[in-house]
């Protein structure tokens, strides 16, 4: 009796633990199924709020395009003319120091006189100490205005 009575109860007992392993492991195939629906759910959420940002992102990019162009527009425009301006002015400028150059050279030099060319003209040799106070006594004085 020992021997089948033994097998017997082991064939039980091998029944029973293979019952229960199944029903754990039906248990955790429930469960587990469970969790992969909501992480399908979640990541569904998730995708539709990414889409949802994405979107916002597209209207304030067009938004930012549409009033920016406008103002950058006008902004490049405004210091165009600024510059076109001071342009303008410095051309005036350089016109008048152009004729007061002119107008100064006429009473230094008498007639009007041509601006000599400074690739012509050559150094002067440096004079000793002695002849250089004899040279500023020489110098013709700019008259005052």
């Amino acid at each position: 009796m020992n021997k089948r009575e033994e097998d017997k109860q082991s064939e039980k007992q091998s029944k029973k633990s293979h019952e229960e392993i199944n029903q754990i492991l039906i248990e955790n195939f429930v469960h587990l199924q469970r969790i992969m629906s909501d992480q399908a759910v979640k990541i569904d959420k998730l995708t539709e709020s990414i889409t949802k940002l994405l979107q916002l992102f597209e209207m304030s990019a067009r938004s930012f395009m549409s009033s920016s162009v406008i103002a950058d527009t006008e902004k490049d425009k405004e210091f165009l003319d600024k510059m076109d301006t001071l342009l303008e002015q410095n051309k005036t400028i350089a016109k008048g120091l152009t004729l007061m150059e002119e107008k100064f050279r006429e009473r230094v030099y008498g007639q009007r006189a041509e601006m000599p060319d400074l690739r012509q003209i050559r150094p002067m040799p440096q004079n000793p100490p002695s002849q250089e106070s004899s040279d500023i006594n020489n110098i013709k004085r700019l008259p005052r205005f």
